[in-house]
């Protein structure tokens, strides 16, 4: 069963990169205590989330801060190499890009997906959600193949 608005956040372990290494980064601490955006790819580095979801963010964190986001994270299932070097090479400073290295995380939500098919293996479905204090309070799940609902665009006219 997926997360629905109301629920809180499952507990998972993610990875992000820091000037130390990679860290390890607790869901219940991390969505504790303040409004977070978050945005799920099915990968770093694939033709739309490369070319349109990452950016979107990236051209709207100032915005998306503005209207309360205290936290603006990125989450794929890939490791925290690969999203570290995704984030420098889209210039997303200010967003934090973490890692769900074996799928912990999309599984807890209920939000993976069989990216078998096309050689990815288990990953994330397109999503995006707004969680303030550990509770979700809005969430967009694109439809297969879709981009609109998880966009910055459409998260910033909801916050």
């Amino acid at each position: 069963m997926s997360i629905k608005t109301g629920d809180a956040i499952p507990e998972a372990n993610l990875a992000i990169m820091t000037e130390d290494g990679p860290q390890p980064v607790n869901t219940g601490e991390y969505f504790a205590d303040r409004k977070v955006v978050l945005f799920s790819v099915p990968g770093a580095f694939t033709p739309t989330c490369s070319a349109r979801h990452l950016p979107g963010f990236v051209d709207h964190l100032g915005e998306l801060q503005a209207k309360g986001a205290d936290k603006v994270a990125c989450v794929a299932v890939n490791d925290v190499f690969v999203m570290h070097a995704w984030g420098q090479s889209a210039n997303a400073d200010g967003i934090d890009m973490l890692a769900d290295g074996n799928g912990e995380f999309a599984t807890a939500l209920g939000l993976e997906m069989d990216g078998t098919a096309f050689g990815m293996g288990q990953r994330s479905q397109r999503f995006a959600l707004i969680a303030e204090n550990g509770i979700v309070t809005q969430l967009f799940v694109e439809p297969p193949g879709q981009f609109h609902i998880s966009s910055a665009e459409h998260v910033l006219s909801e916050l």
